[in-house]
């Protein structure tokens, strides 16, 4: 049996198919995927439009989904893949859900945990930021740039 090992850019891309579902759904594109052991185990986008919640971020809906998946709020095991750093709100959600890697895709830095420091996050948290970055920046950049006509 051949082990199949994928990449941080497939599963981006997997975070950028949700971030253009909040595209097509007028929502912010941000996109989120978890996954364990090689598996997604959650998918979300940004719902805050569609639920009236300004805490409907693509992350807090993937928390809320990978932590009934596997049946516990710990999330000890399990990376998340976003398309846009995370805000201060969901870096919080992500300490206490104490997920222990963090990939994102574009840059925030108006919003983004990284201008209050690391310190949101939890200690042992590894993040690597800039994973196909160009395109999820191009998603968020159409998507103002359209609003904006």
């Amino acid at each position: 049996m051949e082990l199949t090992i994928f990449s941080d850019e497939h599963f981006m891309r997997e975070a950028l198919k949700e971030a253009r579902k909040a595209f097509d759904a007028e929502e912010v594109p941000v996109g989120a995927v978890i996954v364990w052991q090689d598996k997604i185990i959650a998918r979300a986008h940004n719902l805050t439009e569609r639920l009236n919640d300004v805490t409907a971020h693509a992350e807090m809906q993937a928390i809320t989904a990978a932590a009934s998946a596997i049946g516990g709020k710990y999330l000890t095991e399990c990376t998340l893949y976003v398309t846009l750093e995370p805000c201060v709100m969901c870096a919080g959600a992500l300490q206490w859900s104490q997920i222990p890697k963090i990939i994102f895709g574009a840059h925030d830095t108006k919003r983004g945990y990284a201008r209050f420091g690391n310190s949101l996050l939890h200690p042992k948290t590894q993040i690597t930021g800039g994973v196909l970055e160009t395109e999820c920046a191009e998603l968020m950049t159409t998507f103002f740039r359209e609003r904006r006509k």
